[in-house]
């Protein structure tokens, strides 16, 4: 099997399927770094999602100064750039929010969850390749949403009637990919990525647990999230 073909492709599909929905208000801005930021993402692909998994982590949707600045899922910019080695070229969305301008890898923002999560990968395994030789980290929702202040609105924030068509082009591709990487655990990075898995992944035989989400917006994220997920990692004896 081409892993890495078959990942491309799957997400080529993710890409134009959500493309396909609108959105009401609140909502006037939507982002789809799988259109603008492809390029960075199907090598994110190439690099890391070429052999089986045992372990898939799966976020909730892209972060503003992340996955969608970069197309990569929690993409801090100087560890996707010095620790995965990836930076290209990244596009702009056509209907920008002025206070959420898209500025690729020369964003100066952190994206802290980012950080927390591939700094505890990094520090784990000190090299990509042996992290990526049995994980792959993955989101749920490849969109980003905003309002017209700029506050960024999660998907589980959305109407039911809204999240409904979503959740859709989502299970079927979360789904897609495990069918694809063969992964023994799914673990959500928070509760509402868990919750989705359980729902997607209801009738195949995988394992599915969480860790806590790293967002500083999580009080409990902010003291120690590093050592919790850890603990949470060798309690389901992942790690």
């Amino acid at each position: 099997m081409n892993y890495a073909t078959n990942m491309i492709d799957a997400a080529k599909k993710l890409r134009d399927s959500v493309d396909s929905l609108t959105f009401a208000p609140p909502i006037t801005h939507v982002y789809n770094p799988l259109d603008y930021a492809w390029e960075a993402h199907e090598l994110y692909l190439k690099k890391y999602a070429n052999s089986k998994k045992s372990i898939l982590f799966l976020g909730m949707n892209p972060g503003p100064w992340g996955m969608a600045q970069i197309g990569v899922p929690f993409g801090e910019i100087s560890l996707i750039q010095n620790w995965l080695n990836i930076s290209t070229p990244i596009a702009t969305p056509d209907h920008q929010h002025p206070k959420r301008p898209i500025q690729g890898f020369n964003c100066q923002r952190s994206e802290v969850s980012g950080k927390r999560l591939w700094s505890l990968f990094k520090e784990r395994f000190i090299n990509p390749e042996l992290f990526f030789q049995n994980h792959f980290v993955a989101n749920y929702c490849p969109l980003v949403f905003m309002e017209a202040s700029g506050c960024n609105r999660t998907p589980d924030k959305l109407p039911p009637s809204e999240a409904q068509n979503l959740y859709k082009f989502c299970d079927d591709h979360l789904r897609e990919i495990v069918d694809i990487l063969s992964p023994t655990w799914v673990i959500g990075i928070g509760a509402f990525a868990e919750a989705r898995a359980r729902h997607a992944l209801h009738d195949k035989k995988i394992q599915i647990g969480h860790i806590l989400h790293p967002s500083p917006a999580s009080p409990a994220a902010n003291k120690n999230w590093a050592e919790k997920a850890t603990q949470q990692l060798t309690h389901l004896s992942i790690w």
